[in-house]
């Protein structure tokens, strides 16, 4: 009886931390770096004011 409920208990463990793992792995990959908003290239532009 001690057997059946450790391999029980295993088991369960085993299901718990596989849940965890898959909740851990889609929120990392649902997060969003930061990010600077600064293009790497810039063009000067002429003034066209007139």
């Amino acid at each position: 009886m001690s057997r059946l409920l450790a391999a029980c208990l295993t088991v369960a463990f085993a299901a718990v931390l596989a849940v965890g793992t898959a909740f851990g792995v889609v929120a990392l990959l649902e997060a969003t770096p930061d990010q600077p908003n600064t293009p790497l290239i810039t063009y000067e532009q002429a003034d066209q004011g007139s």
